[in-house]
């Protein structure tokens, strides 16, 4: 009987475990990698400005049409050339 109450133990202590990393990478990380996502998939779409800096460019300010012919807005993205 102590054997089995033993391997309970460790088995709530698992789950539990697994449930604290869970709980860490849903609140915490993943609102990370999903703004990162976001952002840079929002860049692709848009149309940039060129880079009118002789020694180069770290962002530039793009554009994209609203929805139903709305008028554009800027968004700052990282210059990719």
């Amino acid at each position: 009987m102590k054997e089995s109450t033993g391997e309970l133990v460790a088995a709530l202590a698992v789950i539990v475990a697994v449930g604290i990393f869970i709980a860490f990478f849903y609140y915490t990380l993943w609102p990370i990698v999903k703004s990162n996502f976001d952002g840079s998939n929002q860049c692709s779409r848009m149309i940039c400005e060129k880079c009118t800096n002789p020694s180069g460019c770290d962002t530039v300010t793009c554009y994209q049409k609203g929805h139903f012919g709305e008028e554009e807005y800027g968004h700052t993205c990282v210059f990719r050339g």
